[in-house]
């Protein structure tokens, strides 16, 4: 009955992050001893300080249907931690809370776009932003980067995919897969060609904003004349641990904010009640209440530099936040391994999956055909017997 389905859903890609880790579990059910590196999902439990929080919003009955913009308490929160963490003013009527960071991004989709819209998207960029702007019916519009540039768009580029119908530029940084920071003077440099064009609106993903080993975090909404056109997306998913309470939210302009609450009222309306409640504790906590997690998270990396240094066709950056490696191993491509042949990408991860174990995912489904991503959000233990494995194979 597929042809009863729309063209929407025909045409849409399934997240390859959720189809290796689909595809290593139905493994692991066979009996396989499966590590999966392919998920961004800290291995940490979460804070025992936000699970009190969460209980007692049970025991204070938080169980009715929430605002659909969020609770104006928790908005209350968000606002002071966009001052604490980014020096950005936005007021409770610039603050939307969705169900996840997913939801966030979706929901600007859907508000700003128009058909045939164009959407920059420096590559490697998170594996849903593209669909979601073809869903919103957006065209994208890959600018392709490599390790020679830390895996950067520079304003060059910039200015080269820009064209009369460029409506947005979407980027996170930390960047998911590479682990790539932009600098405040590279964000400047990318916002004096924006200034040129302002009609040109900026969606910046930085929900991986405390996971960052060089310190400093900076915002592109808070660079000269880029606050208003910025949507601002952030979440609790990745420093607090909290992936599966679903709670993500933007800052930015109050029209922007009252559309996304618009669509999102006939779509989810308010995101879980008790995850909000939990997520007042989570943002009004110090940095410091989480920085054992950032500090592990450096540990692995360096570890996994390290050892991937040691294995001959891998070209590696060094990620500066996040937990996730990006390796070059177009080397491989055109040769026989085992009786298997490496064509791409997706073949060389489907070939660590089959025959080392080991659970990545292609670059390709990041826009960047020559790379893997390996996600390090996994144990010491783990992190070296999967390279060990790896290793053995290659």
């Amino acid at each position: 009955m597929s042809n009863q389905l729309s063209d929407r859903i025909k045409n849409m890609s399934t997240s390859a992050t959720l189809a290796m880790a689909a595809k290593a579990r139905e493994l692991r059910n066979e009996g396989k001893d499966i590590i999966g590196l392919s998920l961004g999902e800290p291995d940490f439990n979460i804070p025992d300080f936000i699970k009190e929080a969460a209980k007692q919003a049970v025991d204070d009955n938080y169980s009715s249907y929430s605002p659909v913009d969020g609770y104006a308490d928790l908005k209350q929160a968000i606002s002071k931690k966009f001052k604490r963490d980014n020096n950005l003013d936005y007021s409770i009527k610039q603050i939307v809370v969705s169900t996840g960071a997913k939801q966030s991004l979706a929901n600007v989709a859907m508000i700003m776009l128009n058909k045939g819209d164009e959407v920059i998207l420096p590559a490697p960029f998170w594996v849903s932003y593209s669909d979601i702007v073809k869903l919103a019916e957006g065209v994208p519009v890959q600018v392709p980067t490599s390790i020679a540039t830390d895996f950067k768009m520079t304003p060059e580029q910039l200015e080269e995919a820009i064209t009369p119908k460029t409506k947005m530029l979407w980027f996170s940084s930390p960047c998911n897969p590479s682990g790539s920071v932009y600098s405040k003077e590279e964000l400047e440099g990318l916002a004096a060609v924006l200034r040129k064009y302002p009609d040109i609106y900026v969606v910046s993903d930085e929900i991986y904003e405390h996971i960052n080993f060089k310190g400093g975090h900076v915002s592109i909404a808070g660079i000269d004349g880029m606050y208003e056109r910025t949507i601002t997306v952030n979440g609790v998913s990745k420093a607090f641990a909290m992936t599966g309470w679903r709670i993500g939210y933007i800052g930015a302009a109050e029209w922007i904010a009252k559309a996304c609450t618009k669509f999102q009222g006939q779509v989810t309306s308010g995101a879980n009640a008790i995850g909000q409640r939990a997520t007042i504790t989570a943002l009004e906590a110090p940095v410091s209440k989480i920085q054992f997690m950032i500090d592990e998270f450096h540990k692995r990396r360096d570890i996994v530099l390290g050892l991937l240094g040691e294995i001959d066709g891998f070209k590696v950056n060094v990620p500066e936040g996040a937990f996730y490696v990006f390796p070059d191993i177009s080397d491989f491509f055109g040769k026989t391994l085992q009786g298997v042949t490496i064509n791409n990408a997706s073949d060389f991860s489907m070939y660590l999956l089959e025959k080392a174990n080991v659970a990545t995912v292609t670059g390709e489904a990041f826009g960047n055909p020559n790379c893997i991503r390996i996600s390090y959000a996994a144990s010491e233990e783990e992190l070296r017997e999967a390279i060990a494995r790896i290793k053995s194979v290659l």
